[in-house]
């Protein structure tokens, strides 16, 4: 196996249902590169968000294997399943999800608290988080305080904070009119740039697929083409 994937996927296969089975996934393979931002695309049905949950270590897949820097997750404990999503993986999803009773700071801070890390030191970590942002002057404003596009911000903070190795998002700019898509997105790239933490997207906006370095495309379970779009440095 090579040293510089950090994701390496083999005969991937999940299947659905009862008597009537449904094949999500069809013996899919695929390698990633430390530091890529891909995004991944294709129909409804055609697999995306199913792929994106064996990826994150939210599912377990009917057969094949997941290596994330070497190791097979799908051979992982729930225990080690769950240490592992906590300090490898940050989630971005279409909606926010942030927690409305509580400001921007104490959202980031969440999961610092829930790893164990002390409050003060968590406060420190996640203000400088949200200055990365963009928000260091909205740290104490609450979601229903923010735009949309704020709030993502938020969202994005929040998933990076415990500095993830791979950064996973469904659809994270879907729920954005096109200058907040745009912001995001240059958002998404420079943090992928400065820190080399690899980014992987779903989305079906083909605009902001054609601007990451790499696309895949999924029908019917199978991944039918994988582009390199030029943007890569």
């Amino acid at each position: 196996m090579s040293e510089k994937y950090i994701i390496q996927i083999k005969n991937l296969t999940k299947i659905f249902g009862d008597g009537v089975e449904i094949k999500a996934l069809d013996d899919v393979g695929l390698n990633i590169e430390q530091g890529e931002f891909m995004a991944i695309m294709g129909p409804s049905g055609s697999g995306k968000s199913t792929l994106l949950n064996q990826i994150g270590i939210l599912d377990t897949p009917t057969s094949g294997t997941i290596l994330l820097d070497g190791v097979d997750v799908t051979k992982m404990s729930d225990k080690q399943r769950s240490v592992t999503r906590n300090k490898q993986l940050g989630f971005i999803f279409q909606y926010h999800h942030l927690l409305p009773d509580f400001n921007a700071l104490e959202n980031v801070m969440m999961p610092l608290l829930i790893n164990g890390v002390k409050r003060s030191e968590a406060r420190k970590t996640a203000s400088k988080m949200l200055e990365e942002v963009g928000l260091g002057d909205r740290m104490k404003h609450r979601p229903n305080q923010l735009s949309g596009g704020q709030n993502q911000r938020v969202a994005i903070a929040r998933a990076l904070v415990n500095k993830p190795s791979i950064v996973i998002g469904d659809e994270p700019t879907g729920n954005l009119d096109s200058k907040a898509s745009d912001n995001i997105y240059e958002l998404l790239r420079r943090l992928n740039r400065e820190h080399n933490q690899t980014f992987i997207l779903v989305t079906h906006d083909k605009r902001m697929a054609a601007k990451t370095d790499r696309t895949i495309q999924l029908v019917d379970g199978k991944i039918c083409e994988d582009s390199r779009n030029g943007n890569d440095d």
